[in-house]
């Protein structure tokens, strides 16, 4: 026989008790403020007799799934209208049958300690306080809807089937032609954790993910961005800077997405409301990848963005990064000097950790005591000792610097000078015989100056640690594919201004398969790089305006972002658009 609905059992906590409820669905736009007032007075009307929710569906002002998703949000679980995506065979048995049929609950996965249980009733405490105890594990709700339920209590096999048919049909299309083991991780503890080994036909959520991974890696991409919007779901990959929309899997699909990836980043799988990082480390065709994993709750579900860390190619040799030779040769000699401090500024995604970590590739690491101070550790570099900042455990980037001053170091590297605090000791420190490599954000070189001044950084200390600073900005190549010579027009020339002369040919990608029609491929850097000499000293000692001591810059003949740029405008390197873009931020 058909039980009623969850809501309406006695043993429910009234809603009418709980006002937040009505909030919840007047915030939500599924009731107006009027219809709610009617509502609670019909209930009056009626003695209390009936519960809120019965009465809203009662008056057909909601209908049950919409009324479960406002107990969920109310009583602060996650709403799962498809908890067979989630299911695994294994965790059913945890809860012994007549539990499972007397209340209607279904435990769908086991995260560490955890024990997650699907129910239409989340409101039921008493029954979560006895699967606790009958199963030794913590239990948390999800909320699901009568009929799922149902469907995973009668026929648990057949329902996870159905739910993962449309999966298995995008799967299928996304094999089509190719090799399934092209597109394979490898990662050991992951393996263990699914209880899957690497050569076992595993499910088509995991090939999904597997596939988003490895072809992202393929391409190049620095970033996976899994976004739920309403009633679909899209998956993108940013490539070369710029996002491009590669999948539109199954709405219904997200839960199962997003716990994959959460198994996958040893996250909590269970948690949906709050923000979590995570990492993953995987081998693709013999490649080592790291990711890392951010999970941020939305209106329609979390968006998940991972940021793909090749490590094969993190320590990229300085002349691969797109200096020109002459300010390559400058820049080693920089970071050649046995102590003072240099810097590397620019936005966020400009590519300053790669920049460093090349430098820090240059170094001796036998010879020498290298350390780094990061936020995150994007990529191990061997023979460096390096050390991941946590300021929930009060180990800050100035804490961790000093620390690092009584391990005898030679070669220091802060991730970023984000305080006075961490500018001070970088500075001492570069001024007691170590060599100090940071970041800083600012625009350009000479802005570097006034930033540490405003850190509090007295500018004689400026003046007599800086050995250099590099700003940089990343602009993308033209394709090799379809590169071909065109002649610019009058807006061109004109946005060229001083080099426009020097224009009569230039290059341009006319689009192909390979740079995805955009007539661009890959990215190479933009640099200028300050090297202060005894006017620029004396400059920052009598502390001047930054208008001053970029005359003083200009008189000495100091080559701009832009001036680099157009040098490479000049070699067909890249495009005047992209040069423009990137020395505008």
């Amino acid at each position: 026989m058909q039980r009623d609905s969850a809501l309406s059992r006695p043993h429910n906590i009234e809603l009418s008790t709980l006002p937040p409820l009505g909030q919840i669905l007047v915030e939500d736009g599924t009731l107006t403020t009027d219809q709610l007032r009617q509502a609670l007075a019909a209930q009056v009307r009626g003695g209390q007799r009936l519960l809120l929710g019965e009465v809203l569906i009662q008056m057909g002002l909601v209908d049950k799934t919409v009324l479960l998703q406002a107990v969920a949000k109310n009583r602060g679980v996650e709403f799962v209208m498809e908890p067979a995506a989630l299911f695994e065979e294994g965790a059913m048995a945890l809860i012994p049958e007549n539990m499972r049929k007397e209340h209607r609950v279904c435990a769908l996965f086991l995260a560490g300690t955890e024990l997650v249980v699907a129910t239409a009733d989340p409101q039921n405490y008493f029954v979560e306080e006895l699967i606790a105890r009958e199963t030794g594990f913590k239990v948390r709700f999800v909320a699901s809807p009568d009929e799922s339920i149902d469907a995973l209590l009668s026929d648990p096999t057949r329902a996870a089937e159905n739910v993962n048919k449309q999966a298995e049909e995008l799967v299928a299309d996304l094999f089509d032609g190719t090799d399934e083991a092209d597109y394979q991780l490898q990662e050991k503890r992951v393996e263990e954790m699914m209880g899957f080994d690497a050569t076992d036909d595993v499910g088509p959520v995991v090939k999904l993910v597997n596939f988003m991974i490895c072809s992202a890696a393929a391409e190049g991409a620095s970033d996976i961005h899994i976004e739920p919007d309403e009633g679909h779901l899209r998956v993108r990959y940013r490539i070369d800077g710029v996002l491009f929309h590669k999948l539109s899997p199954p709405y219904r699909m997200h839960a199962a997405i997003s716990s994959r990836v959460k198994i996958m980043a040893h996250m909590d799988i269970s948690e949906r409301r709050v923000p979590q990082d995570g990492e993953i480390s995987v081998r693709v065709k013999g490649r080592a990848i790291d990711l890392r994993v951010s999970t941020l709750p939305g209106k329609f579900g979390e968006k998940i963005v991972m940021r793909i860390i090749d490590v094969s190619t993190a320590k990229l040799g300085l002349e691969k990064l797109g200096f020109r030779p002459k300010m390559l040769e400058t820049f080693q000699n920089v970071i050649d000097q046995p102590y003072g401090i240099v810097l590397v500024t620019g936005p966020t995604g400009s590519g300053k950790s790669t920049t460093l970590y090349s430098v820090l590739g240059t170094f001796d690491t036998i010879a020498n005591n290298v350390s780094t101070v990061e936020d995150p550790v994007e990529a191990n570099l061997q023979g460096v000792h390096q050390a991941q900042i946590n300021p929930k455990a009060g180990f800050t980037f100035s804490g961790a610097l000093r620390a690092l001053l009584r391990q005898d170091p030679d070669i220091i590297m802060v991730g970023e000078i984000r305080d006075g605090e961490t500018g001070q000791i970088a500075v001492q420190a570069a001024l007691t015989g170590h060599l100090v490599l940071s970041t800083l954000h600012t625009n350009d070189a000479p802005s570097s100056i006034t930033r540490l001044q405003n850190l509090g950084v007295e500018p004689f200390l400026v003046a007599a640690s800086l050995k250099g600073v590099l700003a940089q900005r990343l602009v993308r190549r033209i394709c090799s594919q379809c590169k071909q010579e065109f002649s610019p027009d009058a807006q061109q020339l004109k946005s060229l201004g001083e080099y426009a002369p020097m224009c009569s040919r230039l290059w341009k990608g006319t689009g192909c398969r390979k740079c995805h029609d955009t007539g661009l491929s890959g990215r190479l850097g933009v640099y200028e790089l300050m090297v202060p000499d005894e006017a620029l000293i004396d400059a920052i000692c009598a502390n001047s305006e930054p208008a001053k001591i970029r005359e003083v810059l200009k008189a000495g003949g100091f080559s701009t972002l832009w001036d680099d740029g157009v040098q490479k405008v000049l070699e067909g390197m890249t495009t005047i658009e992209e040069v423009y873009g990137a020395c505008r931020r």
